[in-house]
């Protein structure tokens, strides 16, 4: 996954549209998201999970808390749009929460319905092409192309976020589904399976003329005890 451009518009602490460039970031190779306490960080990545997934990581989007600036004009709607290539392709994804908005007529507010597009870029006829306005639909897509789920992403993906550490504190086995999934490993587990099927044929054969060897030789102490041989089936 690259990202391309992040804008956000009265979400977090941004009261206005802010506009980040990761094109004009990443020509230099690596760079640092920083700044002091309350500058926005965290919400940055935020935007781009609430993007990617329509959520935010953990208890920031729990009972009582708002994705929408403190902020911003109340004529202003929260939104975030973020352009991304993901499996070869790119995409555009543009969100904005259900929320309060004023009326169009007479006073007071009305609540604006949670709200999701994605698009698709054409290089061949340079245009973007509406692919769904459903947040499911959306969101089934973007999980399919990153392979992970929401909170896979945000273990995985979003270190500062801390959850990090959870993926570390987390059993074998998840941690074992989660790696197979980032690195695709489904051929590695093809070819374990296709050899463990090959041992236990092999094993099979083996205890197959195991038996035939251990009848054989019973049939031989009898023969050579002079005692009638049992009338054991042996084959070949």
């Amino acid at each position: 996954m690259r990202l391309h451009r992040l804008e956000i518009t009265a979400f977090g602490p941004f009261g206005t549209t802010q506009t980040v460039d990761f094109d004009t970031l990443s020509t230099a190779g690596l760079f640092l998201l920083h700044g002091p306490t309350g500058a926005g960080k965290t919400s940055v990545l935020d935007a781009v999970c609430f993007a990617l997934y329509g959520s935010v990581p953990g208890a920031r989007q729990g009972p009582g808390t708002t994705l929408r600036s403190d902020h911003a004009p109340a004529d202003t709607l929260t939104e975030v749009l973020l352009d991304l290539t993901v499996g070869g392709r790119r995409l555009e994804i543009r969100r904005s929460p259900a929320q309060p908005r004023p009326k169009k007529r007479g006073g007071g507010f009305t609540t604006e319905k949670a709200q999701s597009t994605l698009r698709e870029y054409d290089p061949a006829t340079r245009a973007w092409t509406g692919l769904s306005k459903s947040h499911q639909e959306i969101g089934e897509e973007i999980t399919q192309l990153l392979g992970m789920s929401r909170d896979q992403f945000c273990q995985v993906v979003l270190l500062p976020q801390g959850d990090f550490a959870r993926f570390l504190r987390a059993d074998a086995e998840a941690r074992g589904k989660l790696l197979g999934r980032l690195f695709d490993t489904r051929r590695f587990a093809a070819v374990e399976e296709r050899l463990a099927e090959l041992r236990r044929a092999a094993a099979h054969r083996v205890e197959e003329g195991d038996a035939r060897l251990l009848a054989l030789a019973h049939r031989m102490a009898q023969a050579a005890a002079g005692l009638p041989a049992a009338r054991t089936p042996v084959e070949g």
